[in-house]
Parts: structure tokens; sequence; C-alpha cells
């Protein structure tokens, strides 16, 4: 009986986390979608257009790493549901303004809102699946990204043709309101919530272990994996961004390649890195399960090795191999193939960042190696541009594919130190 309740809370919970998630994404990007219709009504240039979105990507950063450390110690329900109310109102209140300004500032706010999306999602996932599961329910929700992502421009533009954008943006904001309050009743922040045992306690009972599992902050920070772990995202993020950010120019200023192929080069490598996410997850979620959980080394790292590997293997053919007179075919397998290397890991860091950290530090040791890789996105973006400015794309790749090689070493070699963050007892160590 208690196994089938668990089935249904989990399917109920996971479903409300998804739809909610999807939501936040979708509204996260409402203003992209609608631009071209904004720009018809009210006179916007290229300025005016970084300003109001790199407001919210500056206030999403902050708010990310705030609301990681707060899930910690609030109710993951609350910050999911509240940051939903957050994103939903901002978007019906900027269907009312006209002005660059109240422009930015709705978008800054809204990037806040945004922050809290995320950061429950991986405690919930951790209290209510076993960890040989939670890597593959990890990569199945962050597919809720994908899903926004890909429909949204879709369903944005066909609903142009017969309504306003401030219409669209009015009715996507107060089904973000709504659904808000359903995952309010609908998210239980652990099993113990609903009257069943929690799964991290019984999980470390059942193997004779103490049930606890928390640490001091100071055993946290000073956990050596915790920054292997930040170092690594940096790069990995920072080479993904770089390449998804610049290789359609690379493939047409340098390449000699259409722009057609420049951004069925995109597209391929968001489908490889929609593949590349699930296939991660699943497939070390197997490697969990068979060898269970170490205090050296963790059963995901083949996977993350292989998939860093990947990566630098498919920048260098990218680099090397494609010339104007390519096949189309073979610069398309490249990104895809590129993608599914990419963002496996970035999948990985995630979940491996919440699963190794204590108990009562999982949503912090997520922040930190997000607001890294946050740090690896900046430095893809100005620094990146300006060695390729003085130097040329060719070398400004190359320099990402160095590094990339460097920490994939490196990852290499350290892949057996202690994994698990904070206070270990004697006893277990």
């Amino acid at each position: 009986m208690a196994s089938t309740n668990y089935g249904y809370y989990r399917a109920t919970i996971f479903l409300a986390m998804f739809v909610g998630y999807t939501l936040y994404y979708f509204n996260r990007k409402t203003f992209s979608f609608v631009m071209p219709s904004v720009m018809e009504e009210i006179k916007l240039d290229k300025d005016d257009l970084g300003m109001i979105t790199s407001s919210q990507s500056l206030a999403y950063a902050i708010s990310k790493f705030i609301s990681g450390v707060l899930s910690d110690q609030i109710s993951a329900r609350w910050l999911f549901s509240i940051g939903l109310f957050v994103v939903g109102g901002i978007n019906v209140v900027f269907s009312w303004s006209s002005t660059v300004a109240v422009f930015s500032a709705l978008w800054f706010i809204n990037g806040l809102g945004q922050g809290l999306g995320w950061p429950p999602c991986g405690r919930v996932l951790r209290k209510w699946f076993e960890p040989s599961q939670f890597g593959t329910w990890w990569a199945v929700l962050s597919c809720s990204m994908n899903l926004a992502g890909s429909l949204g421009p879709i369903i944005a533009t066909v609903l142009a043709e017969s309504y306003s954008w401030r219409t669209i943006l009015t009715v996507s904001g107060m089904i973000c309101v709504v659904v808000s309050f359903v995952c309010l009743l609908v998210i239980k922040n652990e099993p113990k919530d609903v009257g069943l045992p929690n799964i991290e306690v019984a999980t470390k009972k059942s193997k004779g272990g103490s049930s606890s599992d928390e640490s001091t902050l100071s055993e946290f920070l000073l956990s050596p994996y915790l920054w292997l772990l930040s170092v690594s995202y940096l790069v990995v993020f920072g080479v993904k961004t770089a390449c998804t950010d610049w290789g359609q120019l690379f493939l047409i200023q340098d390449k000699g390649q259409s722009t057609l192929v420049g951004s069925s080069y995109m597209s391929a490598l968001e489908v490889g890195g929609l593949l590349g996410s699930l296939a991660a997850g699943y497939l070390s979620d197997k490697a969990v399960a068979k060898q269970g959980k170490k205090i050296y080394g963790n059963p995901r790292h083949f996977i993350l090795i292989c998939m860093m590997a990947g990566m630098f293997v498919s920048m260098y053919l990218f680099r090397v191999t494609v010339t104007p007179d390519s096949s189309k075919v073979w610069i398309l397998t490249l990104g895809a193939v590129f993608g599914f290397s990419s963002y496996g890991p970035i999948a990985l860091f995630g979940v491996i960042a919440n699963e190794s950290a204590p108990s009562n530090y999982c949503g912090t040791s997520h922040a930190i190696v997000a607001l890294m890789a946050n740090i690896g996105g900046f430095l893809s973006g100005l620094p990146f541009s300006t060695i390729a400015k003085h130097h040329g794309w060719e070398m400004a790749f190359w320099v990402a594919e160095i590094t990339c090689l460097v920490t994939t070493v490196l990852f290499f070699m350290l892949r057996n130190i202690r994994t698990k963050m904070g206070h270990v007892p004697k006893k277990a160590d």
C-alpha cells in the first residue's frame, strides 16, 4: 500500500513541477517570442532590446543563487509557487506597459522570480526519488525547458496572427498565476508531509548506517569535491555557451557556410542536447543502481568523463574538418554530437552537486555550482569575442577546445577523490 501511495504522490508532484517549470520557462521567454509584434507597436532599437533581456539575465543569476540557499531553509513548495506567481503577475503587468525603462524594471523582477523555480525542484526530487532514479527524473524534468523553448515560438507566432502581444502576455501570465496555486496544493516537500517514511532515512537505515546526513557550513564549504565540480561546470557551461552563441557565426564567417546551415546546426545541437540530458540521467542512474553510492568516487563519473571527452573531440573535428565544401550532414552530425556531449554533463553536474551534498545543504551546493556555471557563461561572451576579434574565430575555438581537454584530464585524474561532501563519520570513512 505504501508503494502505491509513493507512486501516486511521485506522479502528481512530478507532473505539477513539470507543468509549472514549463510555464516558468515559457514566461521567461515571452518577450523574445512576441518581440516582432512589440517592435511594430513601440519603437525599440538593439540597445533597448539588449537592456531588457540583460536585466532579466542578471536578476536570474542572482536569484537562482539566493533561491538555492533558501531552499535548504524554507518550504520548497512555497518557494516554487511564489516564484511562479510573481512571474505570471509580472507578465500581466508587462502587457500594460509601453516604455523601455518600465519594461527593463519589470523584466528584472521577472528574472528574480525565475530564479525561484529550479532549486526547489532539485530538493523535492531528492526527497521523493531513490538515488538510482534521481538522475533520470532530473533529466526528464529539465526537458520542460526544451518543450517550452521549442513550442513557445510556434505558439506565440500562431496566436500573434489573431491576438495582440498584450493579450498573449496577459493570458500567459494569468495561466501562470492559476497554476501557482495548484502547485502549492499538489507539491509536497517530502514523504513525511503525507505520513510516508522519508526516502533518504529509509535508504540509510536499510544499509545499517546512521540516519543523520547533516554537516556544518564550514565542513561543507571545505569539501574539495565541491570546488572540483564548480570549476569543471564553469568550463563545460562556458564552452557550451560559446558554441551555442558563436558557433553559427563561426560557420558563416570562417567556414563559408550559409545562414540556413548555421541555423540548422543550432537546431541539431539542441536536439542532441535533449537526447544527451536524458541519456546521461538514465545511464548514470543504471550505474548507481549497479554500484551503489560511494564516499570515494561516484558511479556517474564514467558517463560524465566520456561526455566531456566527446565535447573536445566534436569541437576539434568541427574546427579542423569543416570547409565551404563540407557535407551538410557531417556539419549537422557534429552539432548533434556536441549537443549530446555538452548537455549531458550539464545535467549531471546538477545531479551530482545535489546528491553529494549533506541533506541540509543540497540546495546550497547546487546554487554554488550553478553560480560558477553562470560565470562560465559570462566568460563565453565578451572575453571570448575579444579573443575572436583580435586573433580570429579559429584561435578562440582552439582556446575553448584546450580548456575543455585540460579540465577533462584533470577530472579523470581526480575521479576517485572523496565525493561525499561535508562530515563523514569515521566508521563510514
